[in-house]
């Protein structure tokens, strides 16, 4: 890697993290129906306006050693776990795509599954705003892939009429109306073969380590599908193809 390749990965970790320092804003204000527009950033303790030199991703919260400067109440670590964890994300599709249209949409749809998997995954919910990013997103990606365009159309089918098939028939208790419309959106993003590649995969992933979490956590047996679903969608959207290729050699 010369010093020009280096250079891009700091850069784009680093876009990645301011990212996702927004991305703690979405988590924190979308469940309780605030603005994530409106309204400066604050300590969730005693309210205090944070200042600019607080709001760096990463090493505000190393140099405020995880405490706030005003009341000096510990800061969840959630928040430079998600900024490093949406910067690795940025990173990821700029090595799969390179310097393109195609890696800034990638990254952007990682955002949203990060920042949708953490809702979810607190709430059992899905935000309706999550998808119509993620809707807006496959639209983009749709029309620069336009040459498959019908692959497009296929993938927001592929997966959403069976899954939809069965929340109606288990009244919501077998999947979630916020998954159904995921698979659709992402669908439209992926395609129809890495979207059902991604299904697969999410649900095996949700198999196994909610399983674990079940043995190891004692957590209860309803769990949140959209983190794996969204795990799955990434991972096909990266990797998919040469899954793909890969198994249909193992065929041959």
């Amino acid at each position: 890697m010369n010093k020009f390749g280096l250079f891009y990965y700091i850069a784009i970790f680093f876009a990645g993290t301011l990212i996702g320092s927004f991305l703690n804003v979405c988590i924190l204000r979308l469940p309780a129906g605030e603005s994530i527009v409106i309204g400066a950033s604050h300590c969730p303790a005693c309210k205090k306006r944070l200042s600019w030199h607080e709001l760096f991703p990463i090493f505000s919260y190393l140099a405020l050693k995880g405490r706030c400067s005003g009341c000096k109440q510990h800061i969840s670590a959630q928040y430079p776990l998600i900024e490093a964890a949406n910067g690795i994300l940025w990173v990821l599709s700029y090595q799969r795509f390179g310097l393109s249209p195609e890696a800034l949409i990638s990254a952007l749809l990682a955002s949203v599954l990060l920042c949708l998997s953490v809702i979810d995954e607190r709430t059992k919910e899905i935000p309706k705003g999550c998808n119509l990013c993620i809707l807006a997103l496959a639209i983009a990606a749709s029309a620069l892939d336009y040459q498959n365009i019908l692959s497009h159309i296929i993938g927001a089918l592929a997966v959403f009429l069976p899954t939809a098939l069965i929340f109606y028939i288990s009244g919501g208790r077998g999947i979630g109306g916020g998954d159904v419309k995921l698979m659709a959106v992402c669908g439209l993003f992926l395609g129809w073969k890495l979207i059902i590649l991604g299904f697969f995969i999410g649900c095996f992933l949700g198999a196994v380590i909610h399983s674990l979490r079940m043995k190891l956590f004692s957590k209860g047996r309803v769990l949140a599908l959209g983190p794996y679903l969204s795990a799955g969608v990434f991972i096909a959207l990266l990797w998919g193809e040469g899954l793909i290729n890969w198994y249909i050699g193992l065929l041959a």
